[in-house]
């Protein structure tokens, strides 16, 4: 493995200092929540071992959510990022091909790369509403793919795919012999229709979720993955033990008890969020420096800088952080022009939010 950090990592608001910025609208997820925020307490637990696929009762809440998914298909994973670490390092090797949507989360490009597995790229344009193009996917695969990465509702465009386009990717995985990984991670805040978890239609495919992006809590580090190919779990669950055994069963505990209250936390989150998204609608239709493809899910968006060649893009995020004090996601994150930028309106405050947009538009023409 050849570790190299994230660009997303070595600029993200912790590294940086949050004291340092008045209006950060960089976050993917929402608020960060107290365990009093959703009337929970800290369970009084024997802290011993847990169960090394994770607590029986919180994979039974998680496979609830879809038919046709059993507890036994989920494994809790340290979040989703380890998730998708233990997918990667099981499935691919230096001599293999992955096929990645692009843009992307970071995970799902680096840690192939630091494996040496060679990477094919199906790029998302603006142009296009951010729409994944079957075709353009199916013409990636070589016969040593074993892979097919993309994240629904999308990260960073907040853009999703159709059931119908779902459907095409599983049956791509299942000719072409390789898995469909798909990061679910915004599946919750999905403002229309909810896809089904795509584990549920194909032992082909494989799902990651976590509660950090829509539950608000990724200090507890609680994540998983599902598959129905119980030879598959089986090698996930292997690489889990040999990488932390078993999860905390403080995390699981507290994790167990927002699941319980899944259903009326979204039913106040959901109308919120979709507020939110409003305020960034209105901004960007008086503001005429600024486009945008409208998320139909997750709490980001994607927007881009409408300017000329000569605009110093460099200048303008500094300018942006150091006099204005808001901190936006650069392109350069997902490996994408410095023209568009990822901006989060569910981690904010409304207030924090209205003032960040104002700052964009001041910082534009400072």
């Amino acid at each position: 493995m050849n570790y190299t950090r994230m660009v997303i990592e070595k600029e993200a608001p912790e590294e940086y200092g949050y004291d340092r910025i008045r209006y950060n609208l960089s976050e993917s997820s929402i608020a960060d929540q107290k365990l009093s925020d959703i009337g929970l307490s800290l369970p009084d637990l024997t802290l011993f071992y847990g169960e090394h696929r994770g607590d029986k009762e919180l994979r039974a809440l998680i496979a609830a959510q879809d038919a046709g998914v059993s507890p036994d298909d989920v494994l809790v994973t340290a979040g989703a990022a380890g998730a998708l670490f233990i997918i990667s390092t099981s499935l691919l090797s230096a001599s293999d091909h992955l096929v990645v949507i692009r843009p992307n989360y970071a995970t799902n490009i680096e840690t192939p790369r630091a494996i040496g597995c060679a990477i094919g790229f199906v790029d998302l344009a603006f142009e296009d509403g951010f729409a994944i193009d079957v075709e353009r996917v199916k013409a990636a695969i070589q016969p040593n793919t074993r892979l097919i990465s993309v994240t629904c509702p999308h990260n960073p465009t907040g853009t999703m795919m159709s059931r119908t386009e779902l459907d095409a990717l599983v049956a791509i995985a299942e000719a072409s012999g390789c898995h469909l990984l798909v990061d679910e991670t915004y599946r919750d805040l999905s403002y229309g229709k909810r896809l089904p978890s795509a584990a549920s239609l194909s032992p082909r495919a494989i799902s990651v979720s976590s509660l950090s992006k829509a539950f608000g809590i990724p200090g507890i580090r609680i994540g998983w993955l599902i598959t129905r190919d119980a030879a598959l779990q089986e090698k996930f669950l292997a690489a889990k033990e040999q990488i932390g055994i078993c999860g905390s069963v403080i995390d699981e505990g507290i994790a167990r008890g927002m699941l319980e209250r899944r259903d009326t936390f979204l039913a106040t989150l959901l109308p919120e969020m979709a507020k939110r998204r409003d305020i960034v609608q209105a901004w960007i239709d008086n503001e005429p420096l600024v486009d945008w493809v409208r998320p139909e899910g997750g709490v980001v968006g994607f927007p881009r800088l409408n300017v000329d060649a000569g605009f110093d893009l460099d200048r303008f995020y500094v300018n942006l952080l150091e006099t204005h004090g808001t901190y936006v996601g650069p392109g350069h994150w997902f490996e994408m022009p410095k023209r568009f930028f990822r901006v989060g309106f569910g981690w904010p405050t409304e207030a924090q939010l209205r003032g960040g947009l104002d700052a964009i538009s001041a910082g534009l023409r400072g």
